[in-house]
């Protein structure tokens, strides 16, 4: 009987587990989890924090999911080493886990940077997990001021997941705009104006560089006082447990699309992941959660012995803020097609006949039709793009491909 391992308990590893049992049904499966909690959608935090969602409602899968899978869950455990010549998995209580192959899906950890004076303050938090949002949630009330050091995806999340249970908050970032990762300078201003008119305050081109307690002393000699610190300036995937076997890592765990690792019998999956990108032929970190299950999944399944590859990784985001939805996908080069209001943006940009990336702010109605057509790299002149422009629907492809593709003409 196989045994196998799984570091790490989020989606990526609900990928592998199906993936799993999708070809063997009996094979023993002990997922390593260092958080305490059952499995849920990382993203809901900030909607918990909102009065959004609930605990129970944020779990990814039912609480029945692990004995329906046949799995035994270690709680509160981390693994500290793969011994890859024994094969076993080293825990920090020094039990050993003999794998027949295992999954590395680690995820990332918050960069927290070495400014002065942060070991001054009392309060201060990341936002990444749960236990994250409960602390954070447990010190602030309404007459909190909150710093939040980072205006890309997480800091404005923790953003909109605060507003309504503290007296103010600010977020800074040494960037000119915020979500500057994946927008360009008129996108994100549509996006500040839509978070500042629901009460969060900038202070962009600028970031904390000291502090003293509750006083932030920043790059442009402004100062700030606060109650409660978010550090939210970025995230970097946890390699080192294949680093340290030997394994071959760069920014993330280098795999190929099999989910391999340069490990005989180790397998990564999910945020920890550096892995081949469509959308520009080249290796990237993809931290992205329908990424993250569809690599758990194909590890799983060639951890099986069976054969399934992932190949069509590619950048995609779906944010919204206060009611205003934006997605992103792909790259954005080529020849531009654009809508734009005060309130809403939509660019679609094509190269050599295919669509290679959109920016979508206001416009997300079936925008799955548009990352399908980066996904399948579908030629443009098979369909009627004129159309599809202006409107995201099936209409724009042929009856066969609506048959083929969506099972209906309709």
């Amino acid at each position: 009987m196989n045994n196998y391992v799984i570091i790490g308990n989020g989606v990526a590893a609900v990928g592998c587990i199906e993936g799993i049992r999708s070809v063997d049904k009996e094979g023993k499966i002990t997922v390593v989890s260092e958080e305490k909690h059952h499995v849920y959608g990382r993203p809901l935090i900030s909607y918990y924090l909102e009065g959004k969602t609930d605990l129970e409602r944020m779990n990814y899968r039912p609480l029945g999911f692990y004995e329906e899978m046949g799995c035994e869950v270690l709680y509160g455990r981390k693994a500290i080493k793969i011994d890859n010549e024994s094969k076993n998995v080293v825990l920090d209580d020094g039990a050993n886990l003999p794998y027949t192959s295992v999954c590395v899906a680690t995820g990332s950890s918050p960069f927290v940077p070495p400014v002065e004076g942060l070991e001054t303050v009392e309060q201060k938090y990341t936002f990444m997990t749960l236990d994250d949002a409960l602390a954070l949630q447990k010190a602030v009330n309404s007459d909190s001021r909150v710093l939040i050091v980072g205006a890309g995806l997480i800091g404005l999340k923790c953003a909109e997941g605060i507003h309504g249970i503290v007296k103010s908050i600010t977020v800074c970032d040494l960037a000119d705009r915020v979500l500057s990762s994946i927008l360009d300078s008129e996108a994100a201003a549509i996006i500040q104006r839509h978070l500042e008119e629901n009460g969060i305050s900038f202070m962009l081109s600028d970031t904390a560089v000291r502090f003293d307690k509750n006083t932030a002393y920043m790059k442009s000699g402004r100062v700030t006082e606060f109650d409660a610190l978010v550090m939210a300036v970025g995230v970097r995937p946890n390699t080192s447990l294949v680093k340290d076997a030997g394994g071959e890592v760069n920014r993330g765990i280098l795999v190929n699309d099999r989910m391999e690792t340069s490990l005989p019998g180790v397998y990564s999956a999910g945020d920890c992941t550096e892995g081949n990108d469509i959308t520009i032929g080249g290796r990237r970190v993809l931290a992205l959660l329908p990424n993250a299950y569809m690599q758990g999944h194909a590890a799983g399944v060639n951890m099986a012995g069976g054969g399934e590859v992932f190949d069509k990784a590619m950048p995609m985001n779906s944010i919204g803020f206060f009611g205003l939805h934006a997605m992103t996908a792909g790259t954005y080069d080529g020849e531009m097609y654009e809508e734009k209001t005060d309130t809403s943006l939509k660019r679609l940009y094509t190269k050599d006949d295919r669509l290679i990336g959109f920016i979508l702010i206001g416009h997300h109605e079936r925008a799955g039709i548009y990352t399908s057509l980066i996904r399948e790299k579908t030629p443009l002149s098979s369909l009627n793009f004129e159309l599809l422009k202006k409107t995201a629907t099936t209409y724009a492809f042929s009856p066969k491909i609506r048959r083929k593709k969506f099972g209906s003409v309709v």
